[in-house]
């Protein structure tokens, strides 16, 4: 993964859901979209956190009544970004550090312009990795 950026692998565009949006919503986009994450973001598209699968489990674990929890109420703050330009290899070690899967990717203009996780590096290694033959 030497010298592969971020903007190669990351998936684009990434679905958005606001503060305010229903759990029940959000989950149903997540399942439609067929995603692990939504980018939660304000009226003027800002990054405010990240919804995952996750804080779905934490929904149900802590029997919060689905349909009068928001996003703003299970999100995950204080979000970890990266830029499209970032190396590969310092974000999966950023993912790994921080045990996380999803990692939005950012442009100072552009607000959030693209999502990297996990599945988006597996896809990659099994593309291009080959088993060495002994």
């Amino acid at each position: 993964m030497n010298d592969v950026f971020v903007g190669r692998l990351m998936s684009s565009p990434v679905e958005t859901v606001r503060v305010d949006t229903p759990v029940v919503e959000a989950g149903r986009t997540m399942l439609d979209e067929g995603i692990g994450s939504l980018v939660v973001s304000d009226g003027d598209g800002h990054l405010e956190g990240i919804v995952t699968a996750t804080d779905f489990v934490h929904v149900v674990a802590e029997e919060l009544a689905a349909g009068a929890t928001t996003v703003g109420e299970v999100m995950s703050t204080g979000v970890v970004t990266t830029t499209a330009t970032d190396d590969v290899r310092d974000v999966a070690d950023l993912m790994l550090e921080r045990d996380i899967h999803h990692v939005p990717v950012v442009d100072p203009t552009e607000g959030v312009v693209g999502m990297l996780s996990t599945t988006d590096l597996a896809a990659y290694l099994s593309r291009s990795a080959s088993p060495e033959q002994t």
